[in-house]
């Protein structure tokens, strides 16, 4: 692995889990101390960090280090990510199962059930 795609990797993690934590990029910067251009640069991977930033980083987001230079198919999805690339295909798919459930209970002379 180079050393450009290790800080791709890198700004990859930073913005998923910045995005995750609803951190803006000032709100994450002031929380580290750092200033709002240095983690701009750092996540458009102009600029490494050093291991105390880094470790600074992890905290804020709440994760461990490591997961910073997890390759994005290493990465376990949460429900968010996994909605957020999904969100038209699971929203249709979520409508299509609940027509078809409505659509059962109907042809059996019952009500759903409400909720």
């Amino acid at each position: 692995m180079t050393e450009h795609e290790l800080r791709k990797i890198l700004s990859i993690n930073l913005k998923r889990y910045r995005s995750y934590r609803n951190f803006s990029q000032a709100e994450l910067a002031e929380k580290l101390g750092i200033s709002i251009p240095f983690l701009s640069d750092v996540e458009n991977g102009r600029k490494w960090v050093s291991p105390v930033t880094l470790v600074k980083f992890a905290a804020a987001l709440k994760i461990e280090p490591y997961e910073l230079f997890k390759p994005e198919d290493a990465l376990s999805p949460s429900v968010a990510s996994a909605l957020s690339k999904w969100s038209d295909e699971v929203a249709d798919a979520v409508a299509q199962t609940l027509d078809n459930i409505r659509g059962h209970y109907l042809a059996q002379g019952n009500m759903p059930p409400k909720g």
